[in-house]
């Protein structure tokens, strides 16, 4: 979204002219993945669900992979990276609103830790080198919102639908009925706002740019498929805390493999997000030893 190729008569400026159609190839991949793997798995597509139900995340995931694009044109990497690492509470915040979730001040107060050590890590490192010369515009700040809100909102529906079927819907069929309805959006999308010529055309000027959303489709594939198993297994909460320690151990390795400095805030910052993490797998493996031995009580 932000490379500058070959202009064209329809995109004077070079640049890839559509988000929308970056998530229409994400998604069709997608199917034809997820189509290959529920047929291997269960000899059929039927969905236990009607493909209705998987509507509502589809549109919000749509939303959110579109905001993703479009804010890269318009917003600061000092905003980017606050957003991003303040995922985990918007997850939480929609968890009590779809499923009625409940959680303890200690899952609050590890969120709000892991935010503030990502965002501290990633700040100090980003002031450390060359200043950002993306400014932070209003359609880029709405843009950041959307798909913040949007993301928080598709792995709690996704959380309710498996709840709602927890033995005929895997995380293959969900990865099917989630893709099968956003292309359905993101086409609608393409054909109302004209983006099919300046697309067309585009990609016949640039053929590496063809390359880049097929290399782009292929690893959101794949995402996808390690995406909709961990919500079934761990839930929304656990997936959305993964990604955000995933982000701090990349950031974390790229500084020690480029021979980056590391500034006193960036090591505060990951001393706050493994130190949550790691009190939380603690936290949570006394709070089952607590039940399994409750439980074990009762049986005698």
């Amino acid at each position: 979204m932000t490379t500058q190729f070959e202009p064209t008569p329809l995109v004077p400026d070079g640049i890839f002219p559509s988000a929308t159609f970056c998530v229409f190839s994400n998604r069709f991949l997608a199917i034809i993945v997820a189509t290959l793997l529920t047929l291997k798995t269960h000899g059929t597509m039927k969905l236990a669900a009607p493909l209705w139900y998987f509507s509502p995340c589809a549109l919000s995931n749509t939303i959110s992979s579109w905001g993703q694009y479009a804010a890269l044109k318009y917003v600061s990497f000092p905003l980017q990276v606050l957003f991003k690492s303040a995922k985990v509470i918007p997850v939480m915040l929609m968890g009590k609103v779809i499923n009625k979730a409940q959680y303890s001040v200690s899952d609050y107060l590890e969120a709000v830790v892991i935010t503030c050590g990502v965002a501290t890590f990633s700040l100090s490192k980003s002031s450390a080198g060359a200043a950002d010369q993306t400014e932070t515009e209003t359609f880029g700040f709405m843009m950041l919102t959307a798909y913040i809100c949007s993301d928080a909102f598709t792995s709690q529906w996704q959380d309710k639908i498996y709840k709602a079927y927890p033995k005929q819907i895997d995380s293959y069929q969900m990865m099917f009925g989630v893709n099968c309805s956003a292309i359905l959006f993101t086409i609608g999308a393409l054909v109302i706002s004209m983006e099919i010529p300046p697309v067309v055309e585009f990609l016949t000027y640039n053929p590496t740019a063809l390359l880049y959303n097929i290399i782009t489709a292929i690893t959101s594939a794949t995402g996808q498929l390690f995406i909709f198993y961990t919500i079934k297994s761990y839930g929304p909460v656990v997936f959305t805390i993964i990604m955000t320690t995933r982000q701090m151990i990349s950031m974390v390795l790229s500084t020690i493999l480029f021979g980056h400095a590391l500034t006193m805030g960036s090591c505060f910052g990951a001393a706050l997000v493994f130190g949550a993490v790691f009190y939380r797998i603690h936290r949570k493996r006394l709070e089952k030893r607590a039940r399994d031995q409750a439980a074990a009580a009762l049986e005698k």
